[in-house]
């Protein structure tokens, strides 16, 4: 076992992801657009995993990337999810799998698909509660000195899961959910782990997938009515609000988004140019919650 050294990566404060890629109806020549227009407003990094539209997201991208176009952006990708897919006919059961087969035969595909040579960080997707973390920290190796994967992460990983992995091989971040309506992180220690290990966590869902835009269960109504608030003081949108809140955190999240509308886009960038102050920060959680702070 080796001590785990502090390491980072430099993406962008907003990253791009492209789980929902296919039902944005984009040709090659659309999506490529699309691409330079996200670099354009400072978005850089684009968030993939192999099982992205049943194994077809990462080849849809990786056909519209021009080789200047790769140069300007960073890469992440996920693997360890095995669905039952046509795609994949040799998986019987959905099951989760960070072995060194899957591990390293799941990248060389993710190359393939993506057209590319390197990886700039690779996620396990979800805890993988057979996970060798000798095993995988050694599989880490292996890709990094081929210069295939560049960075290493987690998804979805709980402290202790994390911790266990890190002990044995450098990571980067943990992506995880966190939003105004789904604030788990705060309270089992994620977050805290991440501030004090100088990890910046990726946030997947960060509108909880929609709800904080147009939910209309009494949790999400009430926190709305806090972004609205807040969104006419600051001259943004419910969105940019929702994001605002999110990058609070001293952890510095790096918030992924969800659409394929350039406008999201652009929403989600002005959410940087807002800092919330911590009574406006409490009293979106106080919305949330239901309830004054203890």
């Amino acid at each position: 076992m080796t001590s785990a050294r502090t390491e980072t990566i430099a993406l962008s404060p907003i990253v791009a992801g492209m789980w929902r890629l296919g039902d944005w109806g984009l040709d090659d020549a659309g999506l490529r657009r699309w691409i330079e227009q996200a670099v354009e407003l400072g978005v850089t990094s684009f968030d993939h995993a192999d099982i992205y539209g049943d194994y077809g997201v990462e080849a849809r991208f990786g056909a519209a990337l021009t080789s200047a176009l790769r140069e300007r952006i960073q890469i992440v990708t996920k693997c360890g999810i095995k669905p039952i897919s046509a795609q994949r006919p040799g998986h019987a059961v959905k099951s989760y799998d960070s072995s060194r087969a899957h591990v390293l035969a799941s990248v060389d595909a993710s190359l393939r698909a993506l057209r590319t040579d390197r990886i700039e960080l690779l996620l396990i997707h979800r805890p993988d509660l057979l996970m060798d973390p000798e095993e995988l920290a050694d599989t880490f190796r292996q890709l990094l000195a081929a210069g295939k994967v560049l960075h290493f992460g987690v998804s979805n990983h709980t402290p202790g899961q994390l911790a266990l992995l890190r002990k044995r091989h450098p990571l980067v971040t943990n992506q995880i959910e966190f939003s105004a309506l789904q604030m788990r992180a705060l309270a089992d220690g994620t977050l805290e782990q991440c501030l004090d290990l100088g990890l910046r966590p990726m946030i997947w869902s960060p509108l909880a997938g929609g709800r904080i835009l147009a939910g209309s269960d009494e949790q999400a109504q009430r926190v709305r009515a806090q972004l609205e608030r807040l969104g006419a003081i600051h001259g943004a949108s419910v969105a940019t609000m929702a994001l605002a809140w999110v990058l609070r955190h001293p952890s510095r999240p790096l918030p992924i988004t969800g659409s394929g509308r350039i406008e999201a886009l652009r929403e989600a960038v002005a959410a940087l140019s807002i800092r919330l102050s911590a009574e406006d920060w409490y009293a979106v959680w106080q919305a949330s919650i239901g309830h004054e702070v203890p």
